[in-house]
C-alpha cells in the first residue's frame, strides 16, 4: 500500500490524520516471503529520483509514483529490462500522494512534465477520470488488456460513463477482521477464524455486541478495538454508496448509511468498545506493542503494520476472520498520459506490471493485494502465510473477501469527508462529547474545507 492515514488505500493516502492530509502514505511495508506478509506499501522513499539503471541506444520509460509500489524491490523492473533488452525504467518517486497528486493535476493541466506512466491514487480516481481522461490513453484499447483479469468494481473504478479507461488497476485492500487469540480466550469469547467470522456475519451491530461481551468479561485493561477511525472506515468501505451519489451531489449529511455508521462508531465509544486513539500516529503504534486491543480492521497490508509494532511474542498471536460485510481500504491505478515520449512502451509495461502474474509477485515481497483474480491461484498469493497469524491461509481470505467487495460509489473530496467525520467527529466521543454534539462539529468542519 504505501503508507496510510485514515483508510484509503496504502498508506499511499488515508488513517487517522493522513487521509487528507498525508494521503495514505502506506504503513510500513515488511518483506512477506515464506509466510511473512508485509504491509502493503510503506511511506518509504524520498522525494528524489531512483533509477533502474541506463544504457545508451536503448528506450527508456519513465514512471512517476508516490510511496512505495514495489515494483523495484520485488525484481520486476529487472525482469522486464531482460525480457526487453532495449527498454530501460527510471521511475521517479514522491513520498507521499499529498505532495505527488496535485503536482500531477498541475502537469495534467498544462500538459508538460509527465512521466510516460503515471500513479493514480484511488482517492483522486474519480476527479481524474471525471477531469481529466482527455489526457490519458484508454487503457481498455491497449494491445493485450482484457477487462475480465480485473475485478470489475475495481475497472469500473478507472473507467468514465464514455467508457474510456484512464488506468489499469494494481493493488486492492480487501477488507477483514485481524483478531488477537489470547485475549478473545481470556474473554471467553471464540477463538477458531470460522466461529469468530459467525459472531458478526452480515452485520456490523452484531460486531458490537461481540464488542460488549468482550468489555463484560476483559474489563478495562484492553479495549474491543483500536479506533473509532479504524471503525468508521471499515462500516462505511462495505457501503455501495457512501459520502457521493452516482450522479456527483454529495450526499454524506443525507445519506442514512453514513448517519448509521457514524452513529454505530459513536455508540461504540460511548460503551468504551474502542480506544481514544488516531491510527497511524505514535500512540496508536504504542498500543499495539502492549497488546491494549483484540480488534482492528485489517486490510493485507495491515498484518505489515501490526508485525512493525509489536513485540516479539506477539508472533502468532493474532488471527484473521471475515469482516461482517466485505469492503475496500486501499488501490491505486497506473495510467499512460498522451504526451509521454514513449505512449506505446509505456503501454506495454503498464500491461505488464498488472498482469495477474506481475500482481502474485508483489504481493508475495511487498504484500500488495492483487486486483486481478487470476493471480488468487498462483502459489504467492494461495500458499501465503504471515508471521503474525501462523498457518492462516491469509491469501484465501483476504482472496474470498476481494470477490464479495461492493463497486462503490467515489467522489473527488472522499479523503476530506472520511477525516472530519473521524478526527473532528467520532473521535470526539471517545472524550466525551454526545454523538449529536460530534456530529454537528463534523459536518460544519465538513462543509468548510469543502468549501475551499
Amino acid at each position: 500500500m504505501r503508507a496510510r492515514t485514515l483508510p484509503l488505500s496504502r498508506q499511499r493516502s488515508g488513517g487517522g490524520k493522513p487521509i487528507a492530509r498525508k494521503a495514505l502514505a502506506v504503513a510500513a511495508a515488511v518483506a512477506l516471503s515464506t509466510g511473512l506478509l508485509a504491509g502493503c506499501a510503506d511511506d518509504g522513499g524520498d522525494d528524489s529520483d531512483s533509477s533502474s539503471g541506463g544504457g545508451e541506444g536503448k528506450t527508456t520509460i519513465t514512471l512517476g509514483l508516490f510511496g512505495t509500489f514495489g515494483f523495484k524491490e520485488a525484481g520486476l523492473y529487472d525482469e522486464y529490462e531482460k525480457l526487453n533488452p532495449d527498454i530501460n525504467i527510471e521511475e521517479n518517486v514522491v513520498e507521499r500522494n499529498e505532495n505527488y497528486y496535485p503536482a500531477l493535476v498541475n502537469h495534467l493541466t498544462t500538459n508538460s512534465g509527465l512521466m510516460d506512466v503515471q500513479a493514480i491514487e484511488i482517492a483522486n480516481i474519480t476527479e481524474i477520470v471525471n477531469t481529466q481522461a482527455d489526457k490519458f490513453v484508454d487503457m481498455s484499447k491497449a494491445e493485450g488488456v482484457d477487462k475480465t483479469k480485473w475485478l470489475d468494481w475495481k475497472w469500473q473504478q478507472a473507467t468514465g460513463k464514455d467508457g474510456q479507461t484512464v488506468g489499469l488497476g494494481t493493488d486492492i485492500g480487501p477488507m477483514a477482521i485481524c483478531y488477537r487469540k489470547d485475549l478473545f480466550e481470556k474473554a471467553g469469547l471464540p477463538t477458531d477464524r470460522e466461529e469468530v467470522g459467525k459472531l458478526w456475519a452480515g452485520d456490523w451491530n452484531k460486531f458490537i455486541e461481540a464488542g460488549e461481551k468482550y468489555k463484560k468479561a476483559a474489563g478495562e485493561d484492553t479495549f474491543f478495538m483500536d479506533s473509532p477511525g479504524g471503525l468508521l472506515n471499515a462500516v462505511l468501505s462495505s457501503e455501495e454508496e457512501k459520502f457521493y451519489d452516482s450522479s456527483g451531489e454529495v450526499i454524506y449529511k443525507t445519506n442514512p448509511a453514513v448517519k448509521a455508521a457514524f452513529d454505530l462508531t459513536a455508540e461504540a465509544a460511548e460503551k468504551g468498545l474502542v480506544q481514544s486513539q488516531t491510527q497511524f500516529q505514535p500512540a496508536w503504534d504504542t498500543t499495539i506493542a502492549n497488546s491494549k486491543f483484540a480488534t482492528v480492521a485489517c486490510p493485507p497490508w495491515m498484518l505489515g503494520t501490526i508485525k512493525g509494532k509489536s513485540k516479539p511474542d506477539a508472533a502468532g498471536k493474532w488471527d484473521v476472520a471475515a469482516a461482517p460485510k466485505a469492503g475496500n481500504w486501499g488501490g491505486a491505478f497506473l495510467g499512460v498520459p498522451k504526451s509521454g515520449k514513449n505512449v506505446e512502451e509505456a503501454q506495454k509495461l503498464v500491461t505488464w506490471l498488472t498482469a495477474p502474474e506481475q500482481q502474485a509477485k508483489l504481493f508475495a515481497v511487498q504484500g500488495n493485494f492483487p486486483s486481478a483474480p487470476g493471480a488468487y491461484e498462483l502459489p504467492q498469493v494461495k500458499d501465503a502465510k504471515n508471521e503474525m497469524t501462523g498457518d492462516t491461509p491469509i491469501g484465501e481470505i483476504f482472496a474470498k473477501a476481494a470477490e464479495s467487495i461492493p463497486s462503490q460509489v467515489l467522489g473527488p473530496k472522499d479523503q476530506i469527508i472520511q477525516q472530519g467525520l473521524t478526527d473532528n467527529g467520532v473521535i470526539l466521543v471517545t472524550k466525551g462529547k454526545s454523538a449529536k454534539e460530534a456530529w454537528e462539529t463534523a459536518t460544519k468542519t465538513i462543509d468548510n474545507n469543502l468549501d475551499k
